[in-house]
């Protein structure tokens, strides 16, 4: 059996890791912001104009979270 190590471009540094968590933490707020500036709009609608578009009021949070992690 072959084991294979691979490195990235960040290396094994401490300075290193530390980037990489800084830059999972700045990805993290911005998806969260992505999904409550979703959430909100969409909450802001009425059910007349949720209705126009095809969206129940319940699945808002679904929409939101698919809109900010999935895509």
């Amino acid at each position: 059996m072959a084991h294979t190590a691979t490195l990235t471009h960040n290396g094994f540094g401490l300075s290193a890791r530390f980037a990489a968590l800084v830059e999972r933490v700045k990805e993290a707020r911005a998806r969260s912001a992505e999904y409550n500036r979703t959430f909100h709009e969409l909450q802001s609608l009425s059910d007349r104009e949720l209705n126009d578009i095809g969206v129940r009021r319940c699945d808002i949070a679904d929409i939101a979270r698919d809109h900010a992690y999935c895509a």
